[in-house]
């Protein structure tokens, strides 16, 4: 299984601000997160996975 990425990692791929994860988590409309312990962390394959069904 391939490591986790944190916000950070996941904005820098995205080349999106952290503030837009965090507000996309919020409105449930980004790729899927998942809460481990008190840090939000994505999965790469997850992550992808939402990229392709973007319009």
């Amino acid at each position: 299984m391939a490591q986790l990425w944190s916000v950070r990692e996941t904005a820098e791929y995205l080349c999106v601000p952290e503030r837009t994860l965090y507000r996309w988590r919020y409105m449930e409309t980004g790729p899927p997160s998942h809460r481990v312990g008190r840090y939000v962390r994505y999965v790469p394959d997850e992550v992808h996975a939402w990229v392709l069904q973007q319009p």
